[in-house]
């Protein structure tokens, strides 16, 4: 079906855009805010010299620009997102290193408190002041990133064609809603964090605050059947103690202010409005997202939508498995690759 693009993290070069200013929801302006981004495939353009073939993709809750790597198994030319026929934008998100965020503008804990409305309108109006785009091919959201492509669809139902939605839900509650709250307060109860207005580079006591918290979140990323029949107790304990220095490179405000934005996150009462077509992608072994209490009733409240569920023993993770399921997502996308 053509070469697939493989897509090295550290291979992958960024560029930065700098919004003259931004305005969040709650009044506060932030001057100068940049964006992280980067491009793959081909811009085409109408007869007013406006690109029409755009799709942006939206990252997790811990990813940046790079996380677009989650689709390059079925990315490339003559493949389903085919980038010849297809422009993907993928940025890293209001909050996260290298776009604005409280640790990139140095403004800490006066950074302003933002939702995942003030997220879709950033890249929103990045996309208009960059590219001069008003209106895309498609949206994709892996996880969290599912919560900005849904609520973009849900506020501006004409700008978009179609939606993907993969490994992620429509609300947070219950143990996701759980698991952010002890997550920051862990992080808010170290006596060092001092409010947000902690010293640079932190201390040892903050960092084994970052190890905890990101030891809360390790046991949702695989699937259960993974860990208990296909690691054992050494290798999961070499692996949590990888996933924690790992964390070290987060910057504590940025986790913070990332996890607050989405607790009060629900769409329930505005799924209706969509307009664009939807693809929910869902894996049974999600721990994170289990289908039957996110895609299934979210599935049920979109007007245009397919539902496609798959097995993958990587669980949440298992969103790098699109190949799985290539024929599903050609058949959903070839309508709208002109």
């Amino acid at each position: 079906m053509g070469v697939e693009i493989v897509l090295e993290k550290d291979e992958m070069v960024s560029e930065i855009f700098t919004l003259k200013d931004f305005r969040f929801n709650n009044g506060e302006v932030l001057k100068e805010a940049d964006v992280e981004f980067m491009t793959l495939g081909t811009p085409r353009y109408d007869e007013n010299g406006v690109i029409d073939n755009a799709i942006l993709y939206f990252h997790g809750s811990d990813g940046n620009f790079t996380s677009v790597r989650r689709i390059s198994e079925v990315t490339g030319p003559g493949m389903v997102f085919d980038t010849d026929k297809f422009f993907i934008i993928s940025l890293s998100a209001l909050g996260s290193p290298d776009s604005a965020s409280p640790s990139t503008t140095g403004l800490k804990n006066k950074f302003p408190s933002y939702d995942v409305e003030d997220m879709v309108n950033f890249q929103k109006e990045f996309l208009k002041a960059k590219f001069n785009i008003e209106h895309l091919k498609g949206l994709i959201g892996n996880s969290m990133g599912g919560f900005e492509a849904l609520t973009w669809a849900c506020m501006y139902p004409d700008s978009v064609d179609f939606v993907i939605s993969l490994v992620s839900s429509y609300k947070v509650g219950g143990h996701n809603y759980a698991l952010s709250r002890i997550m920051n307060n862990i992080l808010e109860s170290d006596p060092d964090y001092n409010g947000g207005d902690y010293e640079l580079p932190i201390s040892d006591s903050l960092k084994r605050s970052l190890k905890l918290s990101s030891d809360v979140c390790y046991p949702y990323g695989l699937s259960w059947d993974e860990y208990r029949n296909n690691m054992t107790n050494v290798e999961i304990g070499e692996a949590m103690a990888e996933f924690a220095e790992e964390s070290l490179v987060q910057d504590v405000n940025d986790v913070v202010y990332r996890n607050n934005s989405s607790l009060d996150f629900d769409l329930t009462d505005d799924l209706s409005n969509i307009t664009a077509k939807v693809l929910i992608i869902a894996i049974n072994q999600d721990r994170y997202f289990p289908p039957y209490l996110d895609a299934v009733p979210m599935s049920k409240l979109i007007k245009d939508n397919k539902l496609v569920i798959f097995d993958s023993l990587m669980g949440h993770v298992g969103s790098y498995e699109l190949n799985k399921i290539e024929g599903e997502l050609e058949e959903f996308i070839s309508e709208f690759r002109d």
